[in-house]
């Protein structure tokens, strides 16, 4: 009875953010492009199988359209973060229906390549590059932070559940209606996440300080991964799984082929088991991290998938193929909706697209070059070889958990806190600086190394929101005395830096004003830095002239 009562209890919390009209219509209309995206897929494969000999050409269906998220991301992310995020998933979205119009069209008129099949996927991949993370940021503003891991989970689940009925539907088409039929399905479907996003708005909250220029915004996106020991963790376990798992979705097409000697229905088949076992792995998805770590569960999920490799590599028979798509399914929708929530909770709001970017990129990078590993694996050794060697590294990458182990979600505040410029005596302009800020402690000797604990935190938090060249001294003739510095290279920077902050570093703040014992709180003085040289010191006064 206790676990029938669980069992009700995931339901609806799975299903909880399809209260939420806005995401209800976008996410609906996102499955139907998902299903078209499918029925696609599965005739593309097949279709390079029929015009191409190489087993190469075949694998690199998959890495054509994940390599432009690659390269594309971190400035799509960049974008989000700074412009609409509305406007970027529908600027994406209408790149994707214009790939597929285009392959619809050469696929009537006769006219196919391997190299324009190729390049059309790519064209659509970039489309993904800028809707992915602007998609997958808005979440936050669609929805109360309660409800990401489960908007995560079903959007993973929701793309599973067309899984399990799009190859299938695609293998359908494909055998008896052609493969027109099959692209023509995709592009009216393509046609419906646009007009959805078209029609919806959600609210955003706006930053009073002005857009960051692109390079600065890339390089603040990159340096806070860079900083963020849990984001790197993520990213480095979803590449190398990325990498090692995809051998079972670029090699599946071979395997229906020479492994069990069939066509296009049951290579649908085997995607609908895979997709059938990411479902199934969703919807129990809420009750399994009750009972196991999310870090354990992303471990057994790269087993799972190495078994299902295995399995390919070896078996003959439909069904144990089938059986074990379904478990490396599972283990598959299991490592990447940890992954995903992880960082997007990790990340504050006025960083998520950039850091769902990077994570995307690397991860779509290291799913690109697994689709060209493991397809020269099989064309210069054998298809065996391939899928054996991909069971192996997934193996290693559960090793990995252990080097790597990704933290239990927690509900930390990782929204902006408000934050009043202070007042100055001179008349700065948004890009006077550099800009030091100065803070002097008075600690106790016995308080010294919880001080510099506090301030190892300190100088983690502001190095992230983008303080540079920070420095703690202390005072050589008064010992207790203690000297924190930093730099921003322009006064909006300084401002930028502490509308960054969340509650969770201010936190970190309080703690060190309660290890200081002097008269009066520690006070930051802020300076603007200038230079003795004559020509550039008359220049640089009119960013910083007295008030009138």
């Amino acid at each position: 009875m206790q676990h029938e009562a669980s069992h009700r209890s995931i339901l609806p919390t799975t299903l909880a953010p399809l209260r939420n009209h806005v995401f209800r219509s976008i996410w609906i209309s996102t499955q139907i492009s998902s299903l078209g995206w499918l029925v696609q897929t599965v005739a593309i494969s097949w279709l390079m199988v029929t015009i191409s000999a190489s087993d190469l050409m075949v694998a690199l269906v998959q890495a054509a359209s994940t390599l432009p998220a690659f390269f594309l991301s971190i400035l799509a992310g960049a974008i989000a973060d700074n412009f609409s995020r509305r406007g970027v998933m529908f600027a994406g979205q209408c790149l994707i229906a214009l790939a597929s119009i285009a392959l619809t069209i050469c696929v009537g008129v006769g006219f196919v390549h391997p190299w324009l099949i190729l390049g059309l996927s790519f064209l659509a991949g970039c489309g993904f590059a800028l809707n992915d993370p602007a998609w997958h940021a808005s979440v936050g503003d669609i929805l109360d932070k309660h409800d990401i891991p489960a908007a995560v989970t079903l959007m993973s689940v929701g793309y599973n559940i067309v899984r399990s009925i799009g190859p299938a539907l695609g293998g359908v088409i494909l055998a008896f209606f052609g493969p027109f039929a099959a692209f023509a399905l995709a592009a009216l479907s393509d046609l419906a996440p646009p007009i959805a996003i078209w029609r919806t708005k959600w609210h955003v909250r706006s930053s009073p300080l002005p857009r960051e220029r692109m390079v600065t915004a890339i390089h603040d996106g990159v340096r806070f991964t860079a900083l963020s020991s849990e984001i790197r963790a993520a990213i480095a376990r979803a590449a190398l799984f990325g990498m090692g798992s995809i051998s079972i979705l670029a090699l599946l097409p071979l395997v229906a082929r020479d492994k069990l000697a069939s066509g296009p229905i049951i290579y649908g088949v085997l995607l609908a088991g895979f997709g059938m076992g990411a479902f199934i792995a969703g919807m129990s998805n809420g009750f399994l991290r009750r009972i196991v770590s999310q870090n354990s569960l992303m471990t057994f999920a790269s087993i799972a998938c190495a078994a299902c490799c295995i399995s390919l590599a070896l078996t003959s028979s439909v069904v144990v193929a089938v059986i074990f798509m379904a478990i490396g399914g599972a283990g598959w929708l299991t490592t990447w909706t940890g992954t995903d929530v992880w960082v997007q909770l990790a990340s504050p709001r006025w960083v998520v697209g950039r850091t769902l970017s990077i994570y995307y990129a690397l991860t779509y990078g290291g799913i690109a070059a697994g689709s060209w590993i493991w397809g020269a694996v099989a064309q210069n050794y054998s298809l065996t070889w391939a899928l054996l060697g991909a069971a192996c590294a997934l193996l290693l990458v559960a090793a990995v958990g252990i080097l790597l182990p990704v933290r239990p979600w927690e509900d930390s505040d990782q929204g902006s806190s408000e934050f009043r410029a202070p007042e100055l005596a001179l008349d700065l302009k948004p890009r006077s600086g550099p800009i030091v800020a100065r803070t002097d402690y008075s600690v106790f000797e016995k308080d010294i190394d919880a001080f510099l604990g506090r301030m190892r935190a300190k100088r983690h938090a502001f190095s992230r929101a983008g303080a540079r060249n920070w420095t703690l001294q202390r005072n050589l003739h008064t010992p207790s005395l203690w000297t924190e510095t930093f730099r921003t290279p322009t006064w909006t920077d300084f401002l930028r830096l502490n509308h960054r902050l969340t509650a969770a570093d201010k936190e970190v703040v309080q703690h060190l004003v309660a290890l200081h014992h002097g008269e009066y709180p520690p006070r930051t003085v802020l300076s603007i830095e200038r230079t003795t040289d004559a020509a550039r010191s008359r220049a640089s006064t009119i960013f910083a002239r007295p008030p009138r």
